[in-house]
């Protein structure tokens, strides 16, 4: 079961965290209010001080402002840090959410959509919250506070700096839309560059061998500075606003000393109020400024929030299920079928079978008939179009992702690692290896020897580059990883297709263990060594079940089948040969 798509996930977590932000809002009611410290010392002295001449009053004056500014450091610094605190929090609620949706979409979607890219969102999601912009956020309520203030001093003042104001805000607004666009555009082009990145690193050896190592960095560096160009107009485009508008903040102040000084002539004010009106005007607009200058991370964090939103939307958290007893190595396969693409025929259609607890099933067939396809169905890896999967009775979501991983071992016919060490791999990166199990596994696998000859033996660190290892050994090792759990059922996708000799009959000898131990296994190939200690083989082609019983039986009706048609073509070859005669 998966939680309603319309329940916000980011959104839910944001309200646990509305005690925090309730504080910092305090924080900012008096951290505002102390920002008045300045104007009205500067309105004491020029009037109070400046006339009467009193040493007294400027010290006590100095010791009071000094007191606030301390209580508005530690203020300002609280606030700070609890913001800091939010993002961190944030981060760590859903950073192995959005990892395990990573991973979840890579495995059952093809890795189709966002991917890393919902880490990265995430990342500036949390920077945008450790970062003083939403401070200034906060603070921009309170223009209106000080421009009222300002109004009080004189209303001539407080009109100059109204408008000012308002061109400010009316210069954040035309940012915001002028930028977007230019923004969105560079971040799909990162996406794209960083796509072909990986894809060329994954297919290394392709790319070297084939010579296509030349084209593929031109194609990169094309869109490295398409990229590049993307984000000098964007930041162009924002730094023509932001320096405008330090520019337009710097004449205004000049202005409000200005017109201060004129209303000073006019005796329609004093020195004081003259000043401590320009200091007042300077932090009414100063969040306006902050957040323009900032305004392309608010803008990064705006749509990282979105597109993280829609991401974990479009995989969902799944609910844990209710815990069944470990299952029996029976395994019934009914009625399955896959579709392909639209307007292609099915990839599998009409799969029917049944595996008992000691059983081992060969699926034979050409490559393409659907073999490994099959496999990720029995994995729970693809959901079937119709039929379906039961593992002691039980439909695979029964049992939940993790604890099927347990129960059903699989060697793919793609051997990845990690970064990590031989043991960490083969206790499918556990934090804390059971170093019992994982000897214990390879000793299964047959695997032993190769590690301890290793030059760190189960220490080596391996990493998915590493050449350390020969094909076969790879798939040795990946074998004990898939028996590190000692599950009941054990799929493998072509097991034997980089082994030697001595590789292949480890293998038979690993399946004969399974079904010994009352284990099922299931072995897709098309090579007859990996067939030799399988009990029934399953012919399939063309994403059809063409044969299914015992094993020599099957490969009897095949040579039968195969003579056959030898014998026929034989027949057309002859009556041709006549006709030319």
């Amino acid at each position: 079961m998966r939680r309603d798509k319309d329940e916000n996930e980011l959104s839910l977590a944001k309200a646990k965290s509305r005690g925090l932000l309730g504080w910092v809002a305090l924080f900012s009611i008096f951290t505002n209010l102390l920002m008045l410290t300045g104007p009205l010392f500067m309105l004491q002295v020029y009037d109070r001080v400046l006339g009467s001449k009193s040493e007294e009053t400027l010290v006590a004056l100095a010791l009071l402002v000094g007191s606030l500014y301390f209580l508005y450091w530690l203020l300002e610094f609280a606030r700070g840090r609890v913001m800091a605190r939010i993002g961190a929090r944030l981060q760590a609620t859903f950073n192995r959410r959005v990892f395990t949706a990573v991973i979840e979409r890579a495995a059952l979607r093809g890795g189709q959509g966002p991917g890393a890219a919902a880490m990265q969102d995430l990342d500036s999601v949390r920077n945008i919250f450790a970062s003083p912009v939403l401070l200034s956020l906060l603070d921009m309520p309170w223009t209106p506070f000080f421009l009222v203030a300002i109004f009080v001093f004189h209303p001539l003042l407080g009109w100059v700096a109204l408008a000012g104001g308002g061109l400010l805000i009316v210069v954040t607004f035309v940012n915001r839309i002028v930028t977007k666009r230019a923004l969105d555009g560079a971040q799909g082009l990162s996406v794209r560059s960083q796509r072909l990145a990986r894809q060329a690193e994954e297919g290394g050896a392709l790319v070297w061998s084939q010579g296509m190592a030349p084209v593929m960095a031109e194609r990169w560096a094309r869109l490295q500075e398409e990229y590049s160009a993307a984000g000098l107009g964007a930041n162009d485009r924002s730094g023509t606003f932001s320096a405008f508008s330090k520019a337009f903040r710097l004449f205004l102040q000049s202005a409000m000393l200005a017109v201060g000084a004129w209303l000073v002539l006019q005796h329609e004010m004093t020195a004081g109020a003259m000043i401590a009106a320009s200091i007042l005007m300077g932090r009414a607009l100063a969040p306006i400024e902050q957040v323009l200058g900032q305004w392309q991370n608010i803008q990064r964090a705006r749509s990282g929030w979105s597109a993280l939103h829609e991401f974990l939307n479009a995989v969902p958290a799944p609910r844990a299920p209710t815990e069944l007893p470990a299952p029996e190595a029976r395994l019934s396969i009914s009625n399955i079928g896959l579709r392909g693409a639209p307007g292609a025929p099915p990839i599998l259609q009409g799969i029917n079978f049944e595996v008992a607890p000691g059983d081992a099933l060969g699926i034979i067939g050409k490559s393409g008939a659907g073999k490994t396809s099959l496999a990720r169905v029995i994995q729970g890896l693809m959901a079937p179009t119709t039929g379906e999967v039961r593992l002691a009775g039980a439909t695979l979501d029964q049992y939940g992702p993790e604890r099927l991983g347990r129960y059903i071992g699989c060697l793919p016919q793609e051997v990845r690692f990690f970064d990590g060490t031989v043991a960490e791999n083969i206790a499918h990166m556990a934090l804390e290896p059971d170093a019992k199990r994982v000897v214990e596994a390879a000793r299964l696998a047959r695997v032993h020897e190769i590690v301890l000859r290793l030059p760190k033996g189960y220490d080596t660190v391996l990493s998915e580059g590493s050449s350390m290892l020969s094909g076969g050994q790879r798939q040795r090792l990946a074998l004990a990883r898939a028996l590190y759990h000692d599950p009941v059922l054990l799929v493998l996708d072509e097991p034997n297709s980089a082994l030697d000799a001595d590789g292949s009959d480890a293998l038979n000898a690993v399946v004969s263990d399974m079904k010994k131990k009352g284990k099922s296994v299931l072995i897709m190939t098309h090579r007859p060594t990996a067939i030799a200690v399988c009990d029934r083989l399953l012919v399939i082609d063309g994403g059809q079940q063409k044969a299914l019983g015992p094993r020599d039986e099957v490969i009897k009706a095949i040579m039968r089948n195969a003579s056959d048609v030898q014998r026929t073509v034989g027949s057309v070859r002859g009556t041709v040969q006549g006709a030319k005669a």
